[in-house]
């Protein structure tokens, strides 16, 4: 499969709203929104090339999107969900309830984000969740109360750091990768420190003790940024003691001005990330409605061209856009083209 064009605005993300879609010609689309910006590059590149209307794309989140896909079989339920986890098993089971009993899996890639900074720069080198928690939080439990984050500089976090002040560009919160940086690395930083046990011994719920260990300082030390990665690469540029969140593909095409680190001890490459090893990392999926499959038009074609060579593979604009590649990926090809469904083989 091939395609003649894709508009460099498909990375400028447009959310569609259901009420867009009249008519029922068009692949209705809904779920992660760490899965969003790729199903919207995806979308874009296939109503410029197919004879078939754009498809409508919505966030709204994972647990959200399922539970819409869920909802039923028929022209006023979404024909697919996109996800940041694998269904779960009361997923599917909610879904049989209401008629959706076969479902067909697509893995499109891995989400896996590295910490890099100017080539030049501090020896930032390898890291633990728990440095850029300590760093980065809003608040530290000390004491029993919690506390404004006094650290300023990357020792006082982990003396084996530099010596330097924290200037940390992370994505901001309408970014697809905020959502794997704030569960891998700052929630699970605030795990292996112990702050998440001594909120809850101090009295909070654990959803309140998770949102305070995601929450980020806004004094400066911790900069969002919503735009891509190059924006991220400016402010790394202007900034000696800078250090940022870049997709895997984004740094590996501009390793002559930037140093990864590992992190947990994993350096990060696609192969540690494809198959897990690198902590920073997640597999993503969208979830197919087999029997909307020719009775919804397009939805068929739609599947099997975003998880073409062309579109997922290492060379595509997906990966461009920071998705790493599936080595598996001719085995999801199959899948689709064979439209295997969960449990059975189609």
């Amino acid at each position: 499969m091939s395609f003649v064009k894709l508009s460099t605005s498909a990375v400028a993300i447009a959310v569609v709203t259901a009420t867009t879609a009249a008519a029922r010609d068009q692949v209705q689309v809904a779920g992660s929104s760490t899965v969003l910006p790729y199903a919207a590059i995806v979308a874009e590149a296939f109503g410029e090339n197919f004879e078939f209307p754009t498809p409508v794309v919505e966030s709204g989140g994972s647990s959200a999107g399922l539970k819409r896909f869920c909802e039923g079989v028929g022209e006023n339920t979404v024909d697919i969900a996109n996800a940041s986890r694998q269904i779960r098993e009361r997923e599917i089971a909610a879904c049989a309830e209401n008629g959706v009993t076969d479902i067909i899996e697509v893995r499109i890639g891995y989400d896996g984000i590295v910490f890099a900074s100017q080539q030049t720069g501090p020896a930032f080198t390898e890291f633990q969740p728990s440095d850029w928690y300590t760093a980065l939080a809003a608040e530290l439990p000390v004491d029993g109360k919690m506390i404004a984050n006094p650290n300023t500089t990357w020792d006082s976090v982990n003396a084996a750091l530099p010596a330097v002040d924290i200037a940390a560009f992370i994505p901001g919160t309408k970014h697809g990768t905020r959502e794997v940086f704030e569960e891998k690395v700052l929630l699970q930083g605030c795990e292996d420190t112990g702050a998440m046990q001594a909120m809850m011994d101090m009295g909070m719920d654990e959803d309140a003790a998770e949102s305070a260990c995601m929450a980020v300082r806004t004094d400066g030390k911790s900069v969002d940024i919503d735009g891509d990665y190059t924006e991220t690469l400016a402010r790394i540029d202007s900034n000696t003691n800078g250090i940022g969140v870049f997709g895997l593909a984004f740094y590996e095409n501009n390793t002559d001005k930037l140093k990864v680190a590992t992190m947990g001890g994993v350096q990060p490459t696609t192969e540690t990330i494809s198959t897990g090893d690198y902590p920073v990392s997640r597999p993503l999926f969208f979830y197919i409605k087999k029997a909307h499959i020719g009775v919804i038009p397009g939805l068929k074609d739609f599947a099997e061209f975003f998880v073409s060579d062309e579109i997922a593979g290492p060379d595509g604009p997906l990966a461009e856009y920071g998705l790493v590649s599936d080595p598996a990926l001719s085995e999801t090809q199959a899948a689709v083209a064979d439209e295997k469904v969960l449990g059975g083989n189609s």
